[in-house]
């Protein structure tokens, strides 16, 4: 089997991963076709669904509470379009057609009409509870409600509602009228009509819905919590976060995880982190990045983060601050500095990924492995050519990958990499992840 997975290049095996996703989750019959899409939230991300719904042909209500976010959506929305006509994405009839398409309100009654709400506030559970509480109460019955939350669960945001079956997960990555990923997010209530009604929406759009379990991170940002755990750790343990970040892009990543942090802020993942009932306890745990936060060091948008940035520049630059707060806490905690190779920096961050995406397997978040494959090449930057992490691991070997995670597991800890049951019986049984797609196939 893993001669087979081998014999298949990144780019072929992700075309049939998209094919094989497609027969698997197709438009069920009947499903009602949408015109008007409701927006709530006009921030980075709401902004970003907005333009991505009037490019898709639909007729958009965006709404907030905020006058000014409404003036400034709208001011970037028009732009937006006018960049995809000048990249021949559209001609300069259709822009027009788009940006009339729009209206913004700082209502919510706005959305009575709205055939499907999606909401891209603040990740804050309480927050988004109460919200889907009022659109219960001023949507019609059968106006399917979605969440663009990235790590909050979901069926907690559907029991605010009275209609948990048209509740759904539609997680869309930054920015999203580019980024072509929507993790499409099931509850155990929701029904097959919202899900097809969900997907449907993601690919006018002409995004790529793949459908994920309800876990918190769902399937792509809970692997990126064991990718970003060791470079987090290999930090403390003395690799640079700019000798970090180049290893992995000369892996092939789009960029290092250092650069993405500075990039998105550093202050968001210290909130989500802290929301997490099952943050591992351990003083170790992403501790750099809450001390840059606790430092007022965010990231690009404050001028300093891992990196700094000079005069307005987002270009990373080392900073000698930060290598010495690092040193400063390893000696806290008690943790020997060394020179750390790219290998052991691409193996064990590569590696975490494959464990963590195990274990979705193992609890079914994740349908199959080709659906991480998806995932991560469209959503996180994993090298196409490679195929994704688990087909990574099929071409690497998964006897191989086991002796990685046990000999990590005695070395970093077991609580971190004690191997998932199922990559034990494969590696044990000479087989590839790839064996579980065509299982989930057929």
């Amino acid at each position: 089997m893993r001669e087979t997975a081998r014999s298949r290049s990144g780019n072929d095996h992700l075309t049939a991963a998209i094919e094989s996703m497609q027969r698997a989750w197709p438009t069920p019959d009947g499903t009602r076709c949408i015109s008007r899409i409701g927006v709530v939230g006009a921030g980075t991300m709401g902004r970003g669904i907005a333009t991505a719904g009037l490019l898709g042909g639909f007729e958009v209500v965006l709404v907030d509470v905020e006058a000014d976010a409404l003036a400034r959506a709208r001011t970037d929305i028009g732009r937006l379009i006018s960049r995809a006509v000048d990249k021949g994405q559209l001609n300069a009839a259709k822009a027009e057609q788009a940006n009339r398409r729009l209206v913004t309100a700082d209502k919510l009654d706005a959305l009575a009409d709205a055939e499907i709400v999606i909401e891209a506030i603040i990740e804050n559970i309480a927050a988004k509870q109460k919200l889907f509480s009022i659109l219960d109460e001023l949507t019609p019955a059968d106006t399917l409600l979605a969440t663009n939350t990235s790590t909050l669960d979901v069926q907690a945001i559907a029991s605010a509602t009275r209609r948990p079956g048209r509740v759904v997960g539609m997680h869309f990555f930054s920015p999203a009228h580019v980024m072509k990923l929507v993790e499409i997010v099931r509850t155990d209530e929701v029904s097959a009509e919202s899900l097809g009604e969900a997907c449907e929406t993601a690919r006018r759009m002409d995004k790529l819905p793949v459908i994920v379990g309800n876990a918190f991170g769902f399937v792509g940002n809970r692997m990126l919590y064991g990718y970003g755990r060791e470079n987090q750790l290999l930090l403390l343990e003395g690799a640079s976060p700019e000798a970090i970040d180049a290893a992995l892009t000369s892996f092939g990543m789009a960029m290092g995880p250092n650069a993405v942090g500075d990039l998105t802020g550093l202050d968001i993942g210290y909130a989500v982190r802290r929301g997490w009932g099952e943050r591992p306890d351990d003083p170790r745990y992403y501790r750099v990045a809450d001390m840059l936060v606790e430092r007022g060091r965010l990231g690009q948008k404050s001028g300093a983060g891992m990196f700094r940035y000079e005069n307005g520049s987002r270009e990373p630059q080392p900073d000698p601050e930060v290598a010495a707060m690092i040193a400063a806490e390893a000696g806290r905690l008690g943790i020997r500095q060394r020179s750390i190779g790219d290998d052991e920096i691409i193996s064990r961050c590569i590696t975490a990924l494959v464990v963590e995406g195990c274990r979705l397997l193992e609890r079914r978040i994740a349908r199959c492995p080709a659906d991480i494959d998806v995932i991560w090449t469209y959503g996180y930057g994993f090298p196409r050519q490679l195929g994704g992490p688990m087909h990574w691991a099929d071409n690497k070997g998964l006897d191989v990958i086991l002796a990685r995670a046990d000999e990590y597991a005695a070395r970093v800890g077991e609580a971190y990499w004690s191997a998932p049951a199922l990559l034990r019986r494969l590696a044990t049984d000479g087989l590839a992840l790839r064996s579980l797609d065509s299982e989930a196939l057929a």
